[in-house]
């Protein structure tokens, strides 16, 4: 029987290893906001230990056009990476980290620019995006929009 109990422990021990395991103890996701060219992406990012990344975001005015990417970044140094869109548009961007989960950065979009934010909410974000002139970013209750002044 005590060899019964103690194999039990520890399967139930390693199931729950796995499980957190899988649940990403070695990664975190954070919200992406986003001005592409004067244009509103929403998405997530997911930063590993080890400092590289995955970034996937979308338009907000026209969901089908995304944004696919990888990064690294240090505490000490910020980070960088690249990103392609489904309308060949390309991106370089540089970020600094606020904390371990939290950021912001800028970069090229096609011949434009663009500023994001990562692991803040809409509040948080707006001193740090470069919104287009004469709007906002508001929250309409279900989600983010640029709105005229």
């Amino acid at each position: 029987m005590r060899k019964i109990l103690t194999a039990g422990i520890a399967c139930i021990g390693l199931a729950g290893s796995a499980t957190l395991a899988g649940a990403g103890l070695l990664s975190a996701k954070g919200r992406v906001i986003a001005i592409l060219a004067s244009e509103l992406f929403v998405g997530e990012a997911e930063g590993h230990l080890s400092g590289a990344g995955t970034l996937a975001i979308h338009s907000q005015k026209n969901p089908g056009l995304t944004c696919v990417g990888q990064f690294t970044s240090s505490a000490e140094l910020g980070g960088s990476g690249q990103m392609r869109c489904s309308d060949a548009t390309t991106a370089t961007f540089r970020f600094q980290r606020l904390s371990l989960r939290r950021g912001y950065g800028t970069g090229s979009f096609g011949g434009g620019s663009m500023s994001f934010t990562y692991g803040l909410t809409a509040e948080e974000a707006r001193p740090y995006l470069r919104l287009p002139e004469g709007k906002k970013l508001m929250h309409n209750g279900t989600q983010l929009e640029l709105v005229d002044l």
